[in-house]
């Protein structure tokens, strides 16, 4: 399963981006999706999840009611409003076929090139 990511770039803090996963050639519907970044000099953590069936999501703590993670049925998107400079980052998607939604590196098998993110003035 090949992902590619879309919808990085430059934008100021307080800006919005959304992002955008979709899988070459297959489709998503059965695989549980997350959002994973990884800011410079750290290790990349979970941001967001959705599950494959239930539509179920998380959130880490520090985006929460800012970022929002949704699907359809060709692509799932993760809108960032409120940016902060700290949401500055690689932003990678990634997939697992257990259907659940999660936030853990581990679980995911299938894994985007990376989109990156930077918010500054």
């Amino acid at each position: 399963l090949q992902l590619v990511e879309s919808g990085g770039g430059l934008v100021q803090p307080g800006g919005s981006l959304r992002l955008s996963c979709a899988a070459s050639g297959f489709s998503l519907d059965n695989y549980a999706i997350g959002w994973l970044r990884q800011a410079p000099g750290k290790e990349r953590v979970g941001v967001s999840c959705i599950s494959s069936s239930s539509g179920r999501t998380n959130y880490a703590d520090s985006v929460k009611s800012r970022f929002t993670i949704s699907r359809d049925n060709a692509k799932v998107y993760l809108q960032m409003n409120s940016l902060k400079p700290e949401d500055t980052a690689i932003y990678y998607c990634a997939a697992h076929e257990k259907g659940y939604c999660s936030l853990t590196n581990s679980i995911y098998v299938s894994w985007g090139q990376g989109t990156q993110v930077t918010v500054s003035s």
